[in-house]
């Protein structure tokens, strides 16, 4: 499903996804006709823009983990501010984009959020990351990341990198599973809800390079 308020917007998206074996449920304009479309069409991802005519996309997207708990939501947004990719991964966003991408990167973002990846544009994440850096002296404060083993700040380095499990399983000759298990109890470590979170989290308390 696709939540913008702009109709060309909304037509370039669904364009880019035209063909690509992936069916297009719905639409919507505000985030009122988001949750009720949501609702309607079961979409199993939603693409969703966080400035909206009828107030914070971030609220739409809270509303809309609240109701739909499996649906996968991808911000797509013209906003690169690191606070905002922050706050939208803390909100329940499954992964961040700018508009602008090109349509093969928006339909592998589109197939890793399905599949239960988080997805970050690479220089955003690295933007977020340093914007959270500025706390990493409270790793001293935080005990329970220095459990981290040297394979797992391996792997949430490679995250940081903006690295799908697909390619670090290539990287590091694993299978998805494997690399999933592993990230998982990095995820368990740090208490983090994903992979980009878990990624912030490790550099906010001074675990990765």
């Amino acid at each position: 499903m696709i939540v913008d308020d702009h109709p060309m917007v909304r037509e370039g998206l669904r364009t880019m996804l035209d063909g690509a074996h992936v069916n297009v449920v719905g639409e919507a304009a505000t985030g009122e006709e988001a949750i009720q479309a949501a609702a309607l069409c079961a979409p199993e991802v939603i693409l969703l823009d966080v400035e909206l005519p009828d107030g914070d996309g971030l609220t739409v997207l809270r509303r809309l983990k609240s109701t739909e708990r499996r649906v996968a939501v991808l911000v797509v947004t013209m906003h690169d501010d690191p606070a905002l990719v922050r706050r939208a991964v803390e909100s329940g966003a499954s992964g961040y984009v700018l508009k602008g991408i090109g349509r093969r990167e928006l339909l592998a973002a589109v197939e890793a959020v399905r599949h239960g990846e988080s997805v970050l544009d690479p220089a955003l994440l690295r933007a977020t990351l340093a914007g959270g850096a500025s706390g990493a002296r409270r790793a001293i404060d935080d005990p329970p990341g220095a459990s981290l083993t040297a394979l797992e700040q391996e792997m949430l380095r490679l995250v940081a990198q903006g690295m799908t499990n697909r390619e670090i399983g290539a990287r590091l000759r694993w299978s998805v599973g494997t690399v999933k298990k592993y990230l998982q109890r990095a995820l368990e470590k740090l208490g983090a809800s994903d992979r980009t979170q878990a990624a912030v989290e490790a550099v906010r308390r001074g675990l990765l390079p």
